[in-house]
């Protein structure tokens, strides 16, 4: 997120848009609110490659933020705005954080934490105006300074401090099977001006140029929309952030704005497939040349149907936030490899099973890449030891999943959700991928929970659409649905019905979260 030489270059031009409020932030001024927060971190002792974190909702202070820590050679970890004080603490401690910002709405929380959190000195607050004249003056917290974001800044400096150096985020795993791990690059010792090699990949695959306009539908605290932002305005190009993902408001920027770029989760795609008839023609997508999605596997029905609608212009990835590896491919190769995440364009990949022995072509067994780009756990050696080959030489973050006779990689699921019933392993994910294109239902899960007989069987969780009864009727038509379509070991054994799932922003499910309620006694019925 350097804003580079376009704060001379094009000064006026916006750097940012937020789409709720059409409120601009230009170049010039971007470059100004970043360097201000710089000089503020250095004053506050910060050095290269120390640690700060960002905890809050999309706003128009998120990006200053990364920005400055880019310029600063610093670690920044950005934290799910949904996080618990207790989930939040823990971020902050193992990351070894020593300054955080947070939204006024945001503040309890982060109060909350960092009674936990003996290294953070300082809170920066931002956001509503209204909130903060209420709140202020802050006062010192548990010995924390805790104080105005944007008057803090304003007593700095608008040039850029003399020891500029490359910082980069250190993100977290989103912790859906288990606690959620630092992932730290290693950190050259180059100028803000010169990225880590793997984002001048990520620009040229994707077609960045300086006068694109990106549409930014997801939290910033994820790592594909803080890599696409930061390389639309690396780039000199302009993003539109939406404070929450709504089909309706995101179709119509894309016209008002004359979209260009966007990223996407099949969530999205799913939820404006569903929109009516007369919705989705009356909508303007003639400017929209890339539409790039990737975080949580798409069913292949849903699209097809995006691919309809939108034409050849939908691209998919598959790389971890870890960055080992990464495949991809576009309209035309998916339509031939249907299901497909790509052939290898970084990384080594290698398809092994439970002996660390290679698998043939089309059987599945665990991802491991010989890593295309280094990482480690920040301060969890143990999870750092997990994830790698005991020769040391590939690492994995668990996908199942198989290559075909001309090496495109196709995800089965992840290794934690595999099913062992009667001895037979079932993958949940195509259950999954064929209920959402269901017109009753809104969201779906499955998993395995304990059977007597079999040791585990398949349930399913479902979200249903507005208006639609969870009766033993819709069950049953449910299950005959997904009858007519998989064979009978892959389909559940009942369904149950919740007002909602515990479904990230960036489209990953907390699946643990729902599976863990069955387990202990527990068994459903057989049907």
């Amino acid at each position: 997120m350097y804003p580079g030489p376009y704060a001379l270059k094009n000064p006026d031009r916006a750097a940012f848009i937020m789409a709720s409020t059409a409120k601009a932030v230009s170049y010039a001024e971007f470059e100004e609110r970043s360097n201000r927060l710089a000089h503020l971190l250095r004053a506050q002792g910060l050095k290269r490659l120390d640690h700060y974190a960002i905890f809050m909702e999309n706003n128009d202070r998120y990006l200053e933020s990364c920005a400055a820590g880019e310029r600063c050679g610093l670690y920044y970890t950005c934290v799910n705005a949904f996080l618990t004080a207790d989930e939040l603490a823990y971020i902050l401690q193992n990351s070894e954080s020593q300054l955080l910002i947070c939204s006024y709405a945001k503040l309890d929380i982060a109060l909350s934490a960092i009674i936990q959190c003996p290294r953070i000195r300082m809170i920066l607050v931002c956001g509503d105006q209204a909130a903060a004249q209420s709140l202020l003056p802050l006062p010192k917290y548990e010995g924390v300074v805790v104080q105005d974001f944007v008057l803090s800044c304003a007593a700095f400096p608008a040039t850029p401090i003399p020891d500029e150096a490359l910082g980069t985020p250190m993100l977290y795993s989103s912790g859906t099977t288990g606690r959620p791990k630092g992932i730290l690059r290693p950190l050259p010792e180059n100028p803000p001006s010169k990225p880590l090699a793997l984002f001048d990949f990520l620009s040229k695959l994707w077609r960045y140029r300086e006068d694109m306009m990106y549409l930014s539908p997801a939290p910033l605290y994820h790592s594909a929309p803080q890599a696409a932002v930061s390389l639309t305005i690396r780039i000199g190009g302009t993003v539109v952030i939406m404070e929450k993902f709504d089909p309706i408001h995101y179709l119509s920027l894309i016209g008002q704005y004359k979209i260009s770029h966007s990223q996407l989760v099949p969530t999205m795609f799913s939820r404006m497939l569903k929109l009516s008839d007369e919705e989705r023609r009356n909508v303007d997508l003639s400017s929209l040349e890339l539409a790039i999605h990737a975080a949580a596997p798409c069913p292949p029905q849903v699209k097809e149907a995006m691919i309809a609608w939108w034409g050849p212009i939908i691209h998919e990835y598959y790389g971890a936030t870890e960055g080992l590896g990464f495949t991809a491919c576009d309209t035309e190769q998916w339509l031939s490899h249907k299901g497909s995440v790509g052939k290898v364009l970084f990384g080594d990949l290698h398809i092994l099973d439970s002996a660390m022995q290679p698998c043939a072509t089309g059987e599945t067994g665990t991802v491991w890449f010989k890593t295309g780009s280094a990482f480690e756990y920040f301060n969890d050696p143990e999870k750092t030891r997990e994830a790698t080959s005991p020769d040391g030489t590939m690492t994995t973050v668990g996908d199942m999943g198989y290559v075909d006779e001309e090496g495109y990689l196709y995800l089965t699921d992840r290794a934690t959700f595999m099913i062992i019933s009667g001895g037979v392993n079932i993958y949940p994910q195509e259950c999954e991928n064929l209920l959402i294109t269901h017109p009753s239902v809104a969201d779906a899960a499955v998993f395995g929970i304990p059977n007597v007989d079999l040791g585990e069987e398949v349930k399913a969780v479902v979200q249903l659409m507005p208006g639609v009864e969870s009766t033993e009727t819709t069950e049953d038509e449910l299950l005959a649905f997904c009858r007519s379509h998989l064979s009978i070991q892959k389909c559940p054994r009942s369904i149950d019905f919740a007002e909602s799932l515990p479904r990230l922003p960036t489209g990953k499910l907390y699946k643990r979260i729902l599976r863990d309620r069955y387990w202990g006694d527990k068994t459903s019925r057989i049907v």
